[in-house]
């Protein structure tokens, strides 16, 4: 099945919030929608690394920045009345495992708490028509039984983190089922898996880790290996998002959760994934543990596209060597001097061409 690039013509003009805009993947959301005509603006926390790819793009520029904490309802609220967005992607979150297991309250505060007040501002305004909840494809109950999940397996979650997002899904569908609906708004999950691209910088993840190690000409170290991930260029998921807002705008109906993950090849262990992003960078020494230490974290997932294929049209166009490839080589050019911005346009573009 061939994929299919967002409809550059229903962006144009319209006003589009993105919560979490300086984080990793809404700084490349908004470079995105800004390049397609659209009217973005942002709320999110100001960027929490150095470098991060919201300064480094000068994506500021071209937003409507407003630094907003959205366990602040009241400021929450003030910010989606001010803009009058059309379209929200609600994408901030406290988006990592292991910090969720040194600070649960905030990643709870944050990712349910939170996510319930975006969707009360959106219950108390009236111009916006379509939201896009970003979750996790750790929102499944994982048995580790060695088949993808499905959108209609049940939800849970071990850890914290991936607690917080099972319970935001729960959110969800309560705001859509008791206010939402009934005024024709389209309300919906979008369940992502690992992303990678150029940019990140995160602390805690695989990709940003090995990076900043190398290009600093340090060891790797690498705490689960042989953990089972679907990896994806994060341009894979963001079209999903893309693309299911453009479906709910049309028809709120098909407003229900999405996996958006790679075909079953791109399920890759750690270790297979590291050595091809040893490869691709061209340097870089990397310790494999042999033991697993630490709390908790899953050893095995992935997710079934299916739904997005047939009700979206969407199928991944890169595969995962070539997501690596693509990632390694965003950074490679970026420590050779590079322009950040460049760097992504270049990156959509040739996504956009691979459709």
């Amino acid at each position: 099945m061939q994929a299919i690039n967002p409809n550059v013509e229903f962006w144009a003009g319209k006003r589009v919030m993105i919560t979490g805009h300086t984080g990793f993947k809404g700084a490349w959301l908004s470079l995105w929608l800004d390049r397609m005509g659209a009217r973005v603006g942002g709320l999110s926390l100001a960027p929490s690394t150095e470098p991060n790819l919201f300064t480094l793009a000068n994506i500021q520029g071209d937003v409507a920045h407003c630094v907003c904490d959205i366990r602040d309802a009241k400021a929450t609220a003030m910010a989606v009345a001010d803009f009058k967005p059309e379209i929200i992607f609600h994408l901030a979150a406290q988006a990592l495992v292991r910090p969720s297991y040194d600070d649960p309250l905030a990643t709870f505060s944050t990712n349910v708490m939170g996510t319930a007040h975006v969707l009360d501002a959106i219950r108390r305004t009236h111009s916006v028509t379509t939201c896009v909840v970003a979750t996790t494809d750790k929102v499944y109950r994982n048995h580790e039984q060695g088949r993808p999940y499905v959108e209609h397996d049940p939800l849970g979650g071990h850890d914290p983190y991936s607690a917080s997002k099972a319970a935001a899904e729960m959110i969800v569908e309560s705001y859509k089922q008791s206010f939402l609906a009934e005024h024709g708004v389209g309300l919906a999950a979008a369940r992502a898996g690992n992303a990678i691209g150029g940019g990140d910088w995160s602390a805690e993840r695989l990709f940003p880790d090995a990076v900043k190690a190398w290009s600093q000409g340090r060891q790797l170290h690498v705490r689960r290996p042989d953990a089972v991930r679907p990896w994806q260029h994060v341009l894979e998921p963001l079209s999903g998002y893309i693309k299911l807002a453009e479906a709910i705008w049309d028809n709120p109906k098909m407003a229900s959760p999405f996996n958006f993950g790679p075909n079953s090849e791109g399920a890759l262990t750690v270790r297979s994934i590291i050595e091809q992003a040893q490869a691709a960078f061209g340097i870089g020494d990397v310790e494999f543990a042999s033991n697993i230490s630490g709390p908790h974290e899953a050893g095995l997932l992935s997710l079934d596209n299916t739904k997005a294929k047939h009700e979206l049209g969407l199928s991944p166009r890169w595969s995962t060597s070539a997501a690596i490839g693509t990632t390694m080589n965003w950074y490679r050019h970026f420590y050779d001097g590079a322009d950040a911005r460049s760097l992504c346009y270049a990156d959509i573009e040739s996504f956009e061409a691979a459709a």
